[in-house]
């Protein structure tokens, strides 16, 4: 009939083809962009511009540094809603392809760009040598998430360390404020594990209730160091020491498990050939 053709173009969401909708998880996926973007904005304008002013508050500025990492907290959190609503909804077409870009930012740009900041605000670092680590940070993730929309991989596991997982540990590291060296060869260990082929566990279950505990308690962490809280830094450096401590001791327990499997393996190959 006329009347419902004519309802249709009014509407237009009939006409729209099905890749250019978007579903819920894509609208918290975009959030996941927003806060990677906001990141690099206070990362800019609260440290680097100061510093590059001679203003009087140089350095790694306590407000803009926890904004901005707790930006990058808040962009892991719409990373790992958007996954679970996908799952229980639906993902458009375009969910895949924006889950990388937005995780690009997010992950991959703005701690790189925080590397970079770093080098060049710290009293002990070398600029040239701490853009060459951003470098290798930002080129981790984009070869990981390279390999993760081209590698099939068995259900539950990731192969090599997930990209927020990975930025906020690289983040953790620099807040540690330790020397220069250390501090480097730490952060390109952290870029090694997201290329390499570890195996770590997908963020489901109980396993994502405690991502999104230690994700809420880091906040705490941060808002108590920014605001000079009693004890703050002695929390924000235990937390941060935490966070690098699990970033090196899942690899052992991925790669203690990848034994045990090859040896039990073996074992039932050997009670097989028994007649």
């Amino acid at each position: 009939m006329p009347e419902a053709d004519d309802e249709n173009d009014v509407d237009g969401t009939e006409d729209m083809p099905l890749s250019m909708r978007l579903s819920i998880a894509d609208t918290l996926t975009l959030g996941n962009a927003t806060c990677g973007f906001m990141a690099v904005y206070f990362t800019t304008t609260g440290i680097l511009i100061p510093h590059l002013t001679g203003s009087d508050e140089t350095g790694m500025a306590r407000h803009s540094a926890a904004t901005a990492v707790i930006l990058m907290l808040m962009a892991a959190i719409f990373d790992l809603f958007d996954g679970l609503v996908a799952r229980k909804l639906r993902s458009s077409p375009m969910g895949a392809e924006l889950d990388n870009l937005s995780d690009l930012i997010s992950f991959g740009l703005a701690p790189a760009y925080f590397v970079l900041v770093y080098g060049m605000v710290a009293d002990d670092a070398h600029q040239r040598v701490s853009a060459l680590a951003a470098i290798v940070v930002l080129l981790a993730v984009v070869l990981r998430l390279a390999r993760f929309s081209c590698v099939t991989l068995k259900d539950g596991m990731f192969q090599g360390m997930p990209s927020p997982f990975g930025a906020l540990t690289v983040v953790s590291i620099v807040l540690l404020e330790l020397p220069f060296v250390p501090t480097l060869l730490a952060i390109v260990g952290v870029a090694w594990l997201m290329v390499s082929r570890v195996e770590y566990p997908k963020p489901r279950g109980v396993l994502a209730v405690a991502m999104l505990g230690w994700i809420v308690a880091a906040m705490g962490l941060l808002a108590a160091w920014a605001f000079d809280a009693p004890g703050g830094q002695l929390l924000l450096q235990t937390g941060c020491a935490l966070q690098v401590v699990l970033g090196a001791v899942i690899p052992l327990f991925a790669t203690a498990r990848r034994v045990n499997t090859f040896r039990d393996n073996r074992r039932e190959a050997r009670a097989a050939q028994v007649p």
